[in-house]
């Protein structure tokens, strides 16, 4: 989460409201329209059932209070608007007190397929679908527990879990197809495509192997970790994840499956 930005979030008024542009509410229903065509077969139920509850406008940005008022009545939560990028302390911060951060921008036209950084339409259409589901719900608010208490070094495991659940997770019961759950795929059209194909590897969801896995925020992932069920975020809640991240520090990171870059995490 670093501090350079090329996107400027908007302020939202005293009532939580934003005045978007007509250029900027085109995009969202240009993303939109184009992306909820994707879902069906390829996200996960708990997400399309979040996706009906929020009811979200397809011809405009949705306002925030419009989205806290589904989430607050399903989970108890609700959005922070924020600037593009935060803190790590700051992020945890909001995730402990159930504010999802939101911020206030839409991507360019030049980065519809895949956006480095988190703008409204990941967050808002990436996210906060499966907010409405206790499962999720819960474990973010415990992992911002986790990492509001942690170390620096700690934090750094800690977000390797986050990138390949939260953001890049995907699931499959038995006998069912591969499904979507991340939200960093589910706002991204060319991932969305991309992490069904036959390009990446997949693996059963291992704790220790994912908090030792690198991975590079401007590639589509070479590899994503797969979960049985959305119910299975509430066993991950329940495991010990601070010693495993004593131990993954101790066995040190695999090797990582894309080029190298002086920025990966």
């Amino acid at each position: 989460m670093s501090t350079a930005t090329k996107y400027i979030a908007h302020q939202p008024d005293a009532q939580g409201y934003i005045d978007y542009s007509e250029h900027e509410n085109q995009l969202w229903q240009q993303l939109y329209q184009r992306q909820v065509t994707n879902m069906p077969g390829r996200a996960c139920q708990a997400y399309l059932q979040g996706l009906d509850a929020l009811g979200m406008s397809v011809d405009r940005i949705p306002q925030l209070p419009e989205i806290d008022k589904v989430l607050l009545d399903a989970t108890g939560w609700k959005t922070a608007a924020v600037p593009a990028l935060i803190s790590f302390g700051r992020f945890f911060e909001l995730l402990a007190n159930k504010e999802f951060p939101v911020a206030t921008f839409i991507r360019s036209k030049e980065e519809f397929d895949y956006l480095q950084e988190p703008d409204i339409f990941h967050e808002i259409f990436g996210h906060c679908p499966l907010l409405t589901n206790p499962s999720f719900a819960h474990f973010s608010h415990m992992y911002g527990q986790l990492g509001l208490a942690a170390s620096k070094e700690e934090r750094v495991f800690l977000a390797r879990l986050y990138w390949f659940t939260i953001e890049f997770g995907l699931v499959q019961a038995k006998n069912e197809s591969l499904q979507i759950y991340g939200g960093g795929i589910l706002s991204s059209p060319g991932e969305t495509m991309y992490a069904l194909s036959d390009s990446p590897e997949r693996k059963p969801f291992d704790l220790l192997d994912v908090m030792r896995t690198p991975y590079r925020i401007d590639v589509m992932q070479p590899i994503y970790y797969v979960i049985d069920h959305i119910d299975y975020l509430d066993e991950i809640a329940r495991m010990d994840i601070m010693s495993m991240v004593t131990k993954a520090r101790q066995l040190g990171m695999f090797e990582p499956k894309f080029a190298p870059k002086d920025k990966a995490s």
